[in-house]
């Protein structure tokens, strides 16, 4: 029996559709959301800008808020379907952070987007949903 379900998210249709899936599938089951910052994200925004540095502590900010917008979507999207939902937001790996939260919690199981964001990042972030799946030490449903 499923008892906690983990569900990575992302501003991508899969993670959405994800989150459904674990909602419908599992709606006796505690369901945490979960979003990863990934510091390389900061970092790649930190360049020259207007002839001054960008400030590092202020894009870290913006993720942050977005992040935590993105969190709250998926608190109103859960409770379309009457589940209350749990939400982190980590910094680190993609992949490296869920499995290690995974191996750090009681979850039991992780219901994944086949592919995060859209755009030119959509082919390396498929290989997100792969890596947990090899890594992961409990069961992974990747939803398509």
């Amino acid at each position: 029996m499923t008892n906690h379900v983990l569900v990575p998210i992302d501003e991508s249709d899969r993670s959405t559709d994800a989150l459904e899936f674990a909602c419908r599938e599992y709606p006796d089951a505690e369901i945490t959301a979960i979003h990863v910052l990934d510091p390389g994200d900061f970092y790649a925004a930190t360049g020259i800008e207007g002839g001054a540095m960008a400030n590092y502590d202020e894009i870290r900010k913006q993720h942050e808020n977005r992040a935590e917008g993105i969190l709250e979507r998926a608190r109103e999207q859960a409770a379309a379907y009457d589940h209350d939902l749990e939400t982190e937001q980590v910094i680190g790996s993609v992949s490296r952070s869920i499995v290690d939260y995974v191996e750090g919690s009681d979850v039991d199981h992780v219901v994944i987007g086949s592919h995060g964001r859209t755009g030119a990042s959509r082919i390396l972030l498929g290989s997100v949903a792969e890596n947990v799946a090899r890594r992961s030490p409990v069961p992974v449903t990747i939803v398509r």
